[in-house]
C-alpha cells in the first residue's frame, strides 16, 4: 500500500512522522512538499529569527501523548520550558524528528521536495503529477497543504501590483533570495493591512532591519492580538453553567455565559484556554446559522484573545504605539494604485461616511490565514475543486470532509482515499490550526489510513519519480 501526503509542513511532517513510526513492512510512504522549509513549512521554514512562537516550549510537542517532547529536545531548564522560543528552531525539531523516524521505519519512506500539482483518480487509486512533469500511482492522498496563498488584495490597481511599493507576502524571496521586506527604505511610510500576527512579525522584522519611518496597519475592527501572561496562570474548570452553553448550540448563549464568568476568573486566558478542548465538539453542534453569527460578529475578538503574542512582542508593539511610530486603525482599504511619487490609497475608516485619501511610500499585505477554496490560485486545490472532487465549505474555511477526514466531492460523496489534515478542515472542526490539535489529528488520522485496505494492485508496481530520495 502506498500512502502519499501532499504538504511537508507541520501538519504532513507530524503525520509522516506517526506513519513511519508505526507503519508495517511492505507500506509505502510517500511525502511531498515544496523544496524551501521541506519538513518545516512556511510557518517555521519561512520564519526569521525575531519570529517567535506563540505558545510556550513545554506545550509543543509533536506527539499526541509526550506534550513535553520538544523541550526535551533541546534540553532544556525548568524555567526555559516556559519561554517563547523563535520559530526557526521549532522547525529545526520538526525536521530533526521526520528524518530520526524514516531512518528507523520499517516501511519504506520516499521524501518528494517538489510541488504536487494535480492528482486525478485512476481506477481505485490516484495519479499524482510534480511541477516537473513527472507522475506516479498512489493508493491514498493526505492533503496536508496549510493555509492557501494570499489573495490579491481588493481594490489594488493592476499597475501596483507589479509595483516595488507592493508587498503582497512579507516573505516573498526574489531569484537572489531577498525577502521582500528587505527592499523597504528605512524612511518608508508603510500601510499594513492586517492588525493580527503577521503584521506583528512584519512590524518586528521592519524594526530590526532599522525601520524609522511611520507605520500604519489597518483592519476591519482594528485589534491587536492580545498578549500571554509573562509567567503561565493556574488552570480552571469550567464550571456546569459553561458546560450547559456549550451543549446548547446557540453562540449568543455561550457567550452571555462567559461574560458573567469573566469577571470573577482570576485571568481572561485561563478561561480562553479552559474551553479549547470543548470547541471541536461545539463547533460541530452548531447549525449553519449560527456559525454564520459567530463568524459575523465575534470571529475578530475571539482571535485576538485565542491567538495570542509572546510577552516581548506585544511590549515591542505596544511602545511602538505609545511614541507613535505605529499606528493601528479600523477600517477598509477601498482603493490602491501606483502614484507618480507614491502609493496612493483610499480608507474608510470604521462607523465613518466618507473616505479619505492617503499616500505612502509602500503598501504590505498580512492578513494572515486563508482557508478560502473557491477563491484560491492554489493550483493543486483549483484543480481538485474544478473537477469536483473536492468542495469547499460555505463560509470559506477550507473543504467539506467526513468525521474520518475525507474529503466529500461537489455531490456530498466521501472520496474514498482522498483525505485532509490541516487548517483546511476548519469548517469542520473550527479548531485545527495549532499544535495541540494537530498532534491528535495526525495521530487519529494515521490510525485511519494504515486500517483501510489498499484501492489497487497496480500502485506497487508502479515506480516512484526520480525526484524521490528513498528511505529505509
Amino acid at each position: 500500500m502506498r500512502i502519499t501526503i501532499i504538504g511537508a509542513g507541520f501538519s504532513g511532517s507530524v503525520l509522516a512522522t506517526e506513519l513511519a513510526r508505526s507503519a508495517p513492512t511492505g507500506v509505502d510512504l510517500c511525502l511531498v512538499g515544496m523544496p524551501d522549509g521541506y519538513g518545516r513549512g512556511v510557518a517555521y521554514g519561512e520564519a526569521r529569527p525575531e519570529h517567535l512562537l506563540n505558545v510556550r516550549a513545554r506545550e509543543l510537542g509533536a506527539t499526541q501523548d509526550q506534550p513535553g517532547e520538544f523541550a526535551r529536545w533541546l534540553n532544556l531548564s525548568r524555567r526555559a520550558e516556559e519561554s517563547f522560543l523563535p520559530r526557526l528552531v521549532y522547525g529545526e525539531y520538526l525536521y530533526s524528528r521526520l528524518q530520526s523516524a524514516a531512518q528507523v521505519s520499517l516501511a519504506g519512506f520516499n521524501q518528494v521536495a517538489q510541488e504536487a500539482v494535480t492528482v486525478d483518480r485512476e481506477g481505485g487509486a490516484f495519479r499524482v503529477t510534480l511541477a516537473d512533469g513527472s507522475d506516479f500511482l498512489t493508493d491514498k492522498v493526505v492533503l496536508a497543504i496549510g493555509t492557501l496563498p494570499p489573495q490579491r488584495l481588493q481594490g489594488v490597481g493592476p499597475r501596483l501590483l507589479v509595483d516595488p511599493g507592493y508587498v503582497a507576502w512579507p516573505w516573498q524571496r526574489n531569484l537572489r533570495g531577498v525577502d521582500a521586506l528587505a527592499r523597504v527604505p528605512r524612511d518608508a511610510r508603510v500601510l499594513v493591512v492586517g492588525t493580527g500576527l503577521t503584521m506583528a512579525d512584519t512590524v518586528v522584522t521592519l524594526l530590526r532591519r532599522g525601520h524609522a519611518g511611520p507605520i500604519t496597519a489597518i483592519s476591519r475592527h482594528g485589534l491587536l492580538p492580545r498578549a500571554h501572561l509573562s509567567e503561565p496562570g493556574a488552570a480552571i474548570a469550567l464550571p456546569p453553567n459553561v458546560l450547559h452553553a456549550l451543549n446548547s448550540a446557540d453562540v449568543g448563549q455561550l457567550l452571555r455565559t462567559l461574560r458573567s464568568l469573566a469577571p470573577i476568573v482570576p485571568d481572561w486566558r485561563a478561561l480562553v484556554d479552559a474551553l479549547r478542548p470543548y470547541l471541536q465538539r461545539y463547533w460541530k453542534t452548531l447549525p449553519d446559522e449560527q456559525r454564520g453569527r459567530f463568524l459575523r460578529h465575534l470571529r475578530s475578538y475571539w482571535e485576538i484573545v485565542r491567538h495570542r503574542l509572546a510577552p516581548s512582542v506585544h511590549e515591542e508593539l505596544e511602545q511602538l504605539r505609545a511614541l507613535g511610530q505605529l499606528r493601528v486603525r479600523a477600517g477598509r482599504l477601498l482603493r490602491a494604485s501606483r502614484g507618480q511619487s507614491a502609493v496612493e490609497v483610499l480608507i474608510r475608516e470604521r462607523g465613518q461616511a466618507h473616505a479619505s485619501a492617503e499616500q505612502y511610500d509602500v503598501l504590505v499585505r498580512a492578513t494572515g490565514l486563508d482557508t478560502d477554496i473557491e477563491r484560491t490560485s492554489h493550483p493543486l486545490v483549483g484543480q481538485l475543486r474544478d473537477a469536483g472532487t473536492i468542495s469547499a465549505d460555505p463560509f470559506g474555511l477550507g473543504l467539506r470532509a467526513t468525521a474520518q477526514y475525507e474529503a466529500l466531492d461537489r455531490h456530498g460523496a466521501p472520496v474514498r482515499g482522498l483525505y485532509c489534515i490541516g487548517p483546511l478542515l476548519r469548517g469542520q472542526l473550527w479548531e485545527i490550526t495549532a499544535v495541540p490539535e494537530l498532534r491528535v489529528a495526525a495521530h487519529q488520522l494515521a490510525q485511519q489510513l494504515l486500517k483501510a485496505p489498499a484501492t489497487s494492485s497496480r500502485v506497487s508496481h508502479e515506480p516512484l519519480p526520480h525526484a524521490a530520495a528513498s528511505i529505509r
